[in-house]
């Protein structure tokens, strides 16, 4: 499924107002940047937003999309999710929402669950001192995984 154009454009002011927050100076490449990932709901790795990116700005280079989007993860512009031995992937969804993941084919999806918003941090994490966040990933096999597995049975 696409992102609209219009959801597009929403995160877009979004984020240049975030990074005017955070004093984080907007550039042309970091637009072009944020634009890739925000245009996807496939969560991509740097690889993918790079020749994405490169699509508009042929000369950016592949140095410059990692310490961006290391730059932008660190100020919480957008977060890396789907932590796998093989890739660090970014999302740009900074609403509160929680993701799926295929253990088969790395799918990652997002979702939302009003009885998962409600949680309270535990406290044997507060006891650490004081959290920020928390992330939740359901990990399972997608729908096409499955039927994939069901139809070689």
């Amino acid at each position: 499924m696409a992102v609209s154009s219009e959801m597009i454009e929403t995160r877009m002011s979004a984020f240049r107002e975030a990074c005017a927050c955070r004093g984080v100076k907007v550039t042309h490449q970091r637009l072009e940047i944020y634009r890739e990932l925000t245009s996807s709901e496939e969560h991509p790795d740097a690889d993918a937003i790079c020749q994405g990116v490169r699509n508009r700005v042929p000369t950016i280079s592949r140095d410059t999309v990692y310490r961006n989007l290391k730059m932008l993860a660190e100020h919480g512009l957008i977060s890396i999710v789907g932590m796998s031995h093989e890739r660090l992937r970014f999302d740009a969804n900074m609403e509160l929402h929680y993701h799926f993941v295929c253990v088969r084919c790395g799918l990652i999806r997002d979702f939302y669950s009003q009885n998962l918003d409600n949680i309270d941090f535990p406290a044997e994490a507060v006891a650490f001192g004081d959290p920020v966040s928390l992330h939740l990933e359901v990990k399972g096999v997608c729908r096409t995984c499955r039927s994939l597995a069901d139809s070689s049975s």
